[in-house]
């Protein structure tokens, strides 16, 4: 009970008050935009840099968390485009959106706010090893599945430069890759720098959030409920079960990691989802519908597995 009031109640009371500041139209969903802006551009990018640059690369690169993070990603994806094949006989463009959508976790907006307000700082490696793979594997396979799915699209080499493209300018991913960097040349961060990446990162929680709220209040339900409900299913139940199996029959690891890959994996549809349908203007209702139905489930789901796991987290 004490992880559901001390971690959960907090992270979903910050998206609570952005839904109603959006519903109140005290904010509207201009200030969504700029506040996502604010968060993947300035404020989360120093919050990695530090978490990567104060950690070794044995420590950054947990191949057991790898292994069933990524695993439990890679078997979602495939049963829910094999779902959507047999139930609905979708076009390859959906089947690609609806794998997305049942295994892209939040790990970005709402991951690494979780994990800081349970952990602190030492909450960061796995949230952020999480969320760079979300980045760039989940969101590759995507814009590739949907170049190649596009008849006006130019092939797989253009699909490929799109992905090395978008991954080049990443900051959540270039801001890592340059932690990581830092920390094998062994150089120290100039206190300045320290101080200001930790004011800017400290804001990195709250503002996403918060920006959780506002965006969710913007997006009207009217998706076919039915088909929402068995891909939030998917992502809520079965991501962290297969990841939990994967843990027990492939991947052994430290309790904290573990308890953090199934967390992490048990997270609700992220909002890049959202920015890769309009991107490609392809399941877009759906997407915002699915973000928010998961969303709102997850306050119970992760309440449960947060007072499973809490022996694993003794900050808690």
């Amino acid at each position: 009970m004490s992880a559901i009031v001390n971690v959960v109640l907090p992270v979903f009371a910050i998206i609570l008050v952005g839904y109603l500041s959006g519903k109140a139209r005290l904010l509207g969903p201009a200030s969504s935009e700029a506040l996502n802006k604010f968060v993947y551009w300035i404020a989360l990018p120093p919050l990695l840099f530090l978490a990567m640059a104060a950690a070794s690369l044995d420590e950054i690169l947990h191949w057991p968390f790898i292994g069933a993070f990524l695993g439990s990603i890679l078997a979602v994806w495939a049963l829910a485009a094999l779902l959507g094949a047999i139930v609905h006989r979708a076009r390859p463009a959906i089947l690609t959106m609806q794998g997305m959508n049942a295994s892209f976790s939040n790990t970005g907006y709402m991951g690494i706010p979780l994990f800081v307000a349970a952990f602190g700082e030492a909450g960061l490696p796995p949230a952020t090893l999480a969320t760079v793979i979300m980045s760039a594997v989940s969101v590759g396979i995507a814009v590739v599945c949907l170049e190649l799915s596009g008849s006006e699209r130019q092939g797989l080499g253009h699909a490929l430069k799109d992905v090395v493209l978008a991954l080049a300018k990443n900051p959540l991913v270039v801001s890592s890759i340059a932690g990581i960097a830092w920390s094998e040349a062994g150089w120290p961060i100039p206190t300045p720098f320290v101080t200001l990446f930790q004011l800017l990162g400290a804001s990195a929680s709250p503002c996403a959030l918060f920006a959780i709220g506002l965006f969710l209040a913007s997006r009207p339900l009217a998706a076919d409920l039915a088909e929402v409900t068995w891909i939030s299913f998917l992502k809520l139940i079965w991501q962290p079960l297969i990841c939990w199996a994967l843990i027990v029959a492939f991947f052994p690891m430290e309790p904290f990691w573990a308890a953090s890959a199934i967390l992490l994996a048990a997270l609700p549809t992220g909002a890049l989802t959202f920015v890769v349908a309009q991107q490609y203007e392809v399941y877009v209702e759906r997407t915002s519908a699915v973000i928010l139905v998961s969303t709102i489930i997850s306050v119970v789901t992760l309440s449960v597995l947060l007072a499973i796991y809490a022996p694993a987290f003794p900050n808690i």
